[in-house]
């Protein structure tokens, strides 16, 4: 569990081991957006604007972390693709990472070796997405409203809509205050009060 705010000094990551007990803390930076583990227990850390340009260990906007503590990778700009200013969503499915960040958006996808590779993106506001195979569900905002779905091929260098629809609640409400965790094929949105979850599978 962690805090997603910090100051230098403050240890807000706490790890527990397998019966509940608190093993060790560390710190990863201030302002964290998303934090998601992989297969092999490292943390993947998002950060929003106000870490990424007000503390070091944020600065990258993308980072992953080992159960320890210990910086295994930062985000540099890769070809084609600007600084993270905020990341916006993350996806993390078996060992490989995707982002969408600010301001930009383009698809990320950080594979075996850290390789990075870059999709132009014509979708903004991206909040979070499924991906699988060559195909991705982007969810985010739609005329200020949390909803949008639009369904997308991906190509060699870029992803491609090609179908738009409107993520609602059972009752055909438009949906609330909630947050959204991304996680390979399936997007898990969940509402206030924090009771339900709705999940998305595109596998």
């Amino acid at each position: 569990m962690a805090d997603a705010r910090s100051r230098a000094g403050e240890q807000q990551v706490q790890v527990f081991d397998a019966l509940g007990r608190a093993s060790w803390t560390f710190r990863v930076g201030d302002a964290i957006e998303h934090l998601l583990t992989d297969e092999a227990g490292d943390l993947w850390v998002g950060y929003f604007d106000e870490g990424v340009y007000g503390d070091p260990l944020s600065a990258p906007g993308l980072r992953q972390w080992s159960a320890t503590g210990e910086s295994l990778w930062s985000y540099r700009p890769a070809a084609s693709a600007d600084s993270i200013s905020d990341c916006y969503a993350l996806n993390v499915f078996g060992r490989t990472a995707w982002a969408c960040p600010y301001t930009r958006f383009p698809l990320l996808r950080i594979g075996a070796g850290y390789a990075v590779r870059v999709r132009e993106n014509p979708v903004r506001s991206v909040l979070g997405f499924a991906v699988h195979a060559d195909r991705v569900v982007l969810f985010g905002r739609n005329g200020g409203r949390a909803g949008r779905l639009v369904d997308c091929r991906l190509t060699d260098a870029a992803v491609e809509p090609v179908a738009e629809s409107t993520l609602v609640r059972p009752d055909g409400g438009p949906l609330g205050r909630r947050r959204v965790v991304s996680r390979g094929p399936r997007l898990h949105v969940q509402e206030e009060p924090g009771t339900e979850w709705t999940v998305l599978d595109i596998g």
